[in-house]
């Protein structure tokens, strides 16, 4: 079959579910006699539609169109990321947007996608993944990622790195190569907290997780209330929930960015664990399909392609989950086809449109050359 039904399933029924958490934490509290606010879920509908149909369209593209076009899209995405440390609006500390007729874009959104590309075309080659192919892999991320780092939004940069070391891993690189990576990664990222590449609250959003609740400091106090009020919301739901539209701490607005950041909470305070294990278990079904999809692949670019893809899906998925039950850092991190934004959830749509076109092609013997 040109389509996997079980794949489109799946993203149906995330994004369905999370149309409705959305429109359950942005309707208004409820408690007065006012008609009920429409505003998020109209444009999260929206996104899903105009997500849908660039998904389509990238399932269709033929990977020698992608070769072509892989060098302009990498040009565009760092000269966006250049004008928004120019131009760009601030949001929650970070220099990441453009805003245009009220609506907000972030390029490094995008910017997933065409890494998890120009990181397969690379290790892709006919030469195999030696240690110059490493090199050009690592040459083509660090732009992007500096830029990132620059604005600054290390949960975006986590992202990044997630998809360049499960492409490196599974493009065949011996280990003493990755070994040495993630020592350098491990000496980096320490660097990095104890720099001031990151502001206080960045390093408190990062480090909260970690400490006692009664015993962290004054900047990093409204993060741990942040997250303990997500774990609550959480407990509240127990094993069938409070209902949608009727939990009490969504209702409340006691938890911040519940319509973005913090949207799994929505799920298991008003569906309980199974409504929450529910929207779990599609993802788990999704990711079945991409990793099957990899498998199956006919090219050693489409393999990577859906590797790059599950591993952005994945450690956002656990990122964000995580992080609303207190074993993650507060990085900011959506819920991919859940949180409201554009886009993020046209990141999603296309990434994903991208693997369907690879399960089109599983049967093509070289579909490099068409």
């Amino acid at each position: 079959m040109l389509i996997d039904p079980l794949f489109v399933v799946s993203v149906a029924g995330i994004g369905a579910m999370g149309a409705v958490l959305v429109y359950s934490s942005t309707r208004g509290s409820g408690f007065d006699l006012v008609e009920p606010d429409r505003t998020y879920l109209n444009r999260q509908v929206l996104f899903l539609a105009a997500g849908a149909v660039l998904g389509v369209a990238a399932s269709l593209v033929k990977p020698r169109l992608i070769r072509r076009l892989a060098p302009l899209a990498y040009g565009l995405m760092a000269a966006s990321m250049v004008a928004v440390l120019v131009i760009g609006v601030e949001v929650h500390g970070a220099r990441s947007w453009f805003s245009v007729g009220g609506y907000q874009f972030q390029p490094s959104e995008l910017g997933k996608v065409v890494m998890i590309v120009t990181l397969s075309l690379v290790f892709s080659g006919g030469r195999g993944a030696g240690p110059l192919r490493l090199g050009l892999a690592l040459l083509s991320m660090a732009p992007p990622v500096v830029m990132i780092m620059l604005q600054p939004d290390p949960g975006t940069a986590l992202v990044y790195g997630a998809i360049f070391v499960a492409v490196v891993v599974v493009s065949g690189v011996k280990m003493r190569w990755i070994a040495l990576l993630a020592l350098i990664a491990l000496v980096g990222g320490a660097w990095v907290l104890r720099s001031d590449l990151l502001a206080g609250y960045q390093q408190a959003r990062l480090t909260v997780f970690l400490l006692d609740p009664d015993q962290v400091g004054a900047e990093a106090a409204g993060f741990a209330y942040n997250a303990e009020q997500a774990q609550i919301a959480i407990g509240n739901g127990g094993l069938t929930g409070q209902g949608i539209f009727e939990g009490t701490q969504t209702r409340s607005n006691m938890v911040p960015a519940q319509q973005t950041d913090f949207i799994f909470t929505v799920a298991g305070e008003e569906m309980g664990l199974r409504g929450a294990g529910l929207l779990l278990g599609l993802y788990s079904l999704l990711m079945y399909r991409i990793w099957r999809t990899a498998r199956n692949a006919s090219s050693v670019f489409g393999r990577l392609v859906c590797t790059g893809v599950l591993a952005m899906l994945l450690f956002q998925l656990f990122q964000s989950v995580g992080m609303t039950m207190g074993m993650m850092p507060v990085t900011g991190i959506p819920l991919p086809l859940v949180s409201y934004g554009g886009s993020s959830m046209l990141t999603s749509l296309i990434a994903l449109g991208l693997a369907a076109g690879v399960h089109r092609r599983r049967h093509d013997v070289d579909e490099m050359r068409r």
